[in-house]
């Protein structure tokens, strides 16, 4: 199988050092492609870079494109040894921004990473140009899926060493095959999800120990986030929600007509909090919308940028 790092970008995989909000420096892969005004794409949960793979190239003709693993994703360093705070990845998002880039940047962020987005706009609003999110978990009643419940609520320490005994790559025909079910699960057309896209997808499980863990650990993380919120008890995500119309950048929200995972009237909630948001409803597509509409992904995103003078 051909590398899709190198296949993807003109260098390949790079590495970043930053500081992570837990004070240690860590690895971060990203790749990059064009020129132009900078255009970061980050991914959701359990998700790496490979999830805009149908979108570098349409948008680096337009952009400088930049697409990153957040800590503990895909092909970026997995400190699990070291507990994180809810919210870091704000913090470490940032801090890769300014590693790359010294003018205000286009986000186009899906699902957990479009909450961390909006979280980055509210605390460093003028690092951000132009705001693009996809079916964001900001109003959640619950972890949308039995898979992420099961994580969430097995000790970390049974996961690491789950983790740590490579069992993911002793069963690899088993573990790409249930991980090719759940992703069918996520799109309206299921026969696009190829084999070499499950081989991508579910590479860093497979392949880079580490992986299980930390995905499980954020998962943890949302579950309190979720249970806190439901119950009134200060949370990033109630804190996230009340400071919506302090974000001025303009802002489009993409979200899948048929997202079983977060409704669809979320995306008019939400619109209706954020001064300078445009929303658009994406027919026949459900949450993974980077991957089941991405022709309709990378269009809106060029017209919301062209229509903004940000092009």
């Amino acid at each position: 199988m051909k590398d899709w790092w190198q296949e993807t970008f003109p260098k390949g995989r790079q590495n970043l050092i930053i500081t992570d909000a837990n004070g240690y420096p860590v690895k971060i892969a990203y790749g990059e492609k064009g020129t132009g005004k900078p255009l970061f794409f980050l991914h959701g949960v359990g998700s790496w870079s490979y999830n805009w793979r149908h979108s570098v190239q349409p948008l680096s003709e337009h952009f400088r494109v930049i697409c990153f693993d957040a800590k503990g994703y895909g092909f970026s360093e997995k400190p699990v040894s070291r507990r994180e705070q809810s919210g870091h990845q704000i913090t470490e998002f940032e801090r890769i921004i300014l590693s790359l880039c010294d003018e205000p940047v286009v986000i186009v962020a899906e699902s957990l990473g479009a909450l961390i987005a909006l979280g980055l706009a509210q605390a460093n609003p003028q690092l951000i140009g132009r705001l693009v999110v996809l079916n964001v978990p900001i109003f959640p009643q619950r972890l949308p899926h039995w898979g992420m419940w099961l994580l969430s609520q097995i000790p970390l320490e049974i996961i690491q060493a789950i983790d740590s005994s490579r069992l993911a790559h002793l069963f690899a025909p088993l573990v790409r095959e249930i991980m090719a079910i759940e992703r069918r699960g996520v799109l309206y057309d299921p026969s696009i999800l190829t084999q070499e896209d499950i081989y991508w997808i579910t590479y860093p499980y497979i392949e880079i120990p580490g992986t299980l863990a930390k995905v499980a650990e954020e998962l943890q993380i949302a579950a309190r986030e979720i249970e806190h919120l439901q119950t009134n008890k200060p949370s990033l995500i109630s804190k996230l929600q009340h400071n919506l119309s302090a974000i001025k950048c303009p802002i489009l929200i993409l979200w899948g007509e048929q997202d079983s995972w977060f409704p669809a009237s979320d995306g008019e909630k939400l619109r209706q909090r954020l001064p300078h948001a445009k929303l658009q409803i994406l027919p026949n597509c459900c949450h993974d919308a980077s991957t089941g509409a991405s022709e309709a992904v990378n269009a809106a995103i060029l017209h919301f940028l062209q229509e903004t003078n940000f092009c």
